[in-house]
């Protein structure tokens, strides 16, 4: 795709969306009260990272000092959820600030989805443009997964600068995938697997040099700097696509962990101290350039770590793909050191749901009028360490061959339904492990939630695409979803 296309569908985008949203924004109610400069957000994505592999969610063996130091400077969220326990609908999520089951984005996008020509919905204004258009200098780095084809590209979707790959993943060593893909395109093969295509810069072709978690955090870098030339506020937001398969690791990294005798543990370390290493070029290039005390930061996971290679969820149950709660509760922290007290434990419930919302506040930005939204700006009540969500839902449904599992968490309760077993109840906040189930001693709290989820179900679109091409046959074969035998409560 040339970039000359790109603009063209920017510029038509742009126009459309300034003649729906002349008369249809509101204002956030409380941008009005909110500090004046506006701040710059950076959000820091890693994808299948561990809910117990970051030093300052209790990990032993895998070493993240810069991560740590900007945890314990801010506020660290022990109860923090994203909206899927898969990479794409989970990153549908944080854009679209709604369930991807709304959008028939449930399932993630195939590998070369631009053979489906498919994303998520144009409908859907995404974050990024709400920033956009509030005059944020806006940037998208790494791993995109919400659409290959032009009409779904970062640089139509709110992002001003773009550098990355678009598709679900990639190899990391450039000397490696590079010799891969010209080998297959002099072979003439049409499609080349994803993770082997050439890295992009705003719709144009690069040849990449370094070890893909470095250049993503060398581009962040050169991000940061350009943005402290400019009059505006910016948002970026870096996809890391380590620490996700294939595992590979620089020898340097892997030499940090000479006491991690599995060789797929150890791998996985070094990933994730690769991301730890870039980082901190980001916070100093942020110190350099006296940008980081009007820095909002926020890391989290897209989802649970993938135990089967090299991730751990520890004390959680099960990990990536699971409605347990190690498939979507996730490490998380923010930092802003003119507005977030340092050494803050959230303890309460929160769901990457919110950034939209709050991030819009934050920003004296209107969301346009019509726009729905899941989640709820949730900054005060950070600030003054108040459950901004006593009472309400936080949703998890992952669809499989033949039925659904779901997960529901309201206050302490989290009731579950895996492997088309009869639904559990557990309270999570004495029982991270979901290992007691209080389903006959609390049967009408269960009840209720049941009921509560089969409601949020009615909400959902039919999916639009599959991960694969045999799932979505299985679906019709199936005649699925089965909510009747999801949501029996006997």
């Amino acid at each position: 795709m040339r970039l000359s296309s790109i603009f063209q569908i920017s510029l038509f985008t742009a126009f459309t969306l300034a003649l729906m949203s002349c008369s249809n924004t509101k204002s956030n109610d409380k941008n009005t009260t909110e500090q004046a400069p506006k701040p710059n957000i950076l959000v820091v994505l890693c994808d299948d990272l561990g809910y117990s592999d970051v030093g300052f969610n209790g990990s032993k063996d895998i070493t993240t000092p810069a991560l740590d130091a900007l945890a314990n400077e801010g506020t660290v969220f022990s109860s923090a959820y994203v909206v899927h326990p898969f990479c794409g609908p989970s990153r549908a999520g944080l854009m679209t600030g709604r369930y991807p089951h709304k959008l028939g984005a449930q399932f993630n996008l195939p590998p070369n989805s631009e053979t489906i020509g498919k994303g998520i919905p144009t409908s859907e204004t995404f974050i990024s443009k709400v920033l956009q258009d509030a005059g944020y200098y806006t940037g998208a780095i790494g791993k995109w997964h919400l659409g290959s084809v032009a009409q779904y590209h970062p640089n139509v979707r709110g992002y001003d600068d773009f550098y990355g790959f678009l598709g679900g993943g990639h190899n990391y060593f450039p000397e490696q995938y590079q010799k891969a893909y010209h080998k297959q395109k002099a072979a003439g093969k049409e499609v080349i697997f994803e993770y082997l295509l050439p890295l992009e810069h705003n719709g144009e072709e690069v040849k990449e040099t370094e070890y893909i978690t470095d250049a993503l955090s060398r581009e962040a870098v050169r991000f940061v700097n350009d943005a402290s030339k400019k009059e505006d506020p910016f948002f970026l937001y870096l996809a890391y696509n380590a620490p996700h398969t294939p595992l590979e690791a620089k020898d340097e990294d892997l030499a940090m962990f000479p006491n991690i005798e599995d060789k797929s543990r150890k791998t996985y370390a070094a990933m994730v101290y690769a991301v730890d290493r870039g980082v901190q070029k980001i916070v100093n290039a942020l110190k350099e350039t006296n940008q980081l005390d009007n820095t909002l930061i926020v890391f989290l996971s897209d989802n649970g770590g993938k135990t089967s290679k090299g991730a751990t969820n520890f004390p959680l149950r099960e990990g990536k793909g699971s409605t347990c709660e190690g498939g979507y509760r996730v490490p998380m922290f923010w930092y802003w050191p003119n507005r977030i007290k340092g050494g803050q434990k959230y303890d309460f419930n929160i769901s990457a749901l919110d950034f939209y919302p709050t991030f819009a506040r934050l920003a004296g930005a209107d969301i346009p009028e019509n726009k729905k939204l899941d989640g709820k700006d949730v900054w005060d009540d950070v600030l003054a360490g108040k459950d901004a969500r006593k009472g309400e839902y936080i949703y998890a449904l992952r669809h499989r061959e033949h039925w659904s599992d779901v997960g529901l968490r309201r206050d302490n309760w989290k009731a579950l339904k895996v492997y088309n077993q009869p639904w559990a109840l557990y309270n999570v906040s004495e029982d991270l492990g979901e290992t007691k189930n209080l389903r006959n001693e609390h049967p009408e709290v269960l009840k209720q939630m049941v009921l509560e989820a089969q409601r949020w179900s009615q909400t959902h679109q039919q999916p639009q695409w599959w991960h694969d091409e045999a799932t979505g046959i299985a679906w019709h074969q199936e005649k699925m979803p089965h909510w009747d035998e999801t949501f029996n409560f006997n």
